[in-house]
Parts: structure tokens; sequence; C-alpha cells
């Protein structure tokens, strides 16, 4: 069966509870268990929608970029849930600098904020980097609200790649040779 019917009254389960132990589904744990959930899933868009991107960053093309952290954000999602010993590795921070870095030093530096857009990938790039500002602010209201607790390098993961996205967007545009449009304040 798909459903329980257990969560009819707005309570779920989660990893860190005993099976008699419910939630409810407005608490900072699951709205940042939500968030996580939704960034994963809009990723599956960006990743089917990448398929036709040839350029390489770290030797890697978009689709599998998209992929790994796809497979990142289960392991934030377990940890997130109370799972033991699911967390990010300072490794898998690394990799994501690297790309964002690799990116950055091939375009023209930075000299404003950009609009959204240009092509259809970069602007998808754009919403996943907003979800994961999203996701981000959940995480450290469940970790302030002391509903969770996730480890410096998720954390750090996490803040990373917003930073990712916003490279990746750049950088699709970049290579499709769309200009960046700065915004005219007027």
């Amino acid at each position: 069966m798909l459903y329980t019917r257990k969560g009819d009254t707005g309570t779920t389960k989660t990893l860190n509870k005993k099976p008699s132990e419910r939630v409810s589904k407005a608490s900072c744990q699951t709205e940042a268990l939500g968030v996580l959930d939704e960034l994963n899933s809009f990723l599956g868009l960006c990743k089917v929608k990448a398929e036709s991107l040839a350029w390489r960053v770290d030797g890697k093309i978009a689709f599998e970029i998209i992929g790994d952290v796809q497979q990142n954000l289960f392991i934030i999602q377990a940890e997130t849930a109370g799972a033991k010993g699911k967390t990010i590795k300072p490794s898998k921070v690394g990799e994501i600098e690297i790309m964002a870095d690799e990116m950055e030093n091939l375009m023209p530096p930075i000299k404003s904020f950009f609009v959204s857009g240009g092509s259809e990938q970069a602007a998808l790039f754009d919403v996943a980097r907003t979800l994961t500002r999203r996701a981000e602010r959940a995480a450290i209201s469940a970790i302030e609200s002391g509903e969770i607790s996730i480890g410096e390098h998720t954390r750090a993961y996490l803040n990373r790649l917003s930073s990712l996205f916003f490279a990746l967007a750049r950088f699709t545009n970049f290579k499709a040779g769309v200009k960046e449009e700065s915004p005219r304040y007027e």
C-alpha cells in the first residue's frame, strides 16, 4: 500500500523516534525534510533537461554532477531524519568547491547581480539555487529549534550547493553564448 492512514491526524514518523512516537508534520524537522525532498525532486527535472549538455566540469557532464548532488541529498535527508552514521564527508564539500571554482575561472568576473534566465537550463539551475537556499534555512531552523543535529560538513555542503547552482546557471549561459542581463533598477 502507498498509504498507511497514520498521517491523517497531521503527524509523521521519523528515524530518530520510537515506533510509537510521531512528530507534527508542521515541525521544523519535517519542514526541512520536505524542502530537501522538494529540491531533490526538482533536480530530477534539471538532470533530465541537462542530458543534452556536452560540456564537462572537473571531468563530469552536468547530468553526472546533478546525479551526484541527488545522491548526497539522500545522505542529508537520512541525517536530518535521524539516521546514525549518515553525514556528508569533507571531500563532498571539496568536490563542489572545485567544480564551482573551475567554472568561475573560465567566465568573466561577476560585476553585478543577474536577472535569472537566459537559457532554459540556466533558469532551472537558478530555481535549484533558490530551493537550496530554502533547504539550508529550513535545516538551520530545525537545528536551532533543537529538533535535529547535523554535521558541520553537511551544513557546509548545503551552503556551497547554492554556489554550485549559481555557477552552473552562469556557466550554462556562458557555454550557450547567452549574455548575462544585469538588473536595470529603473
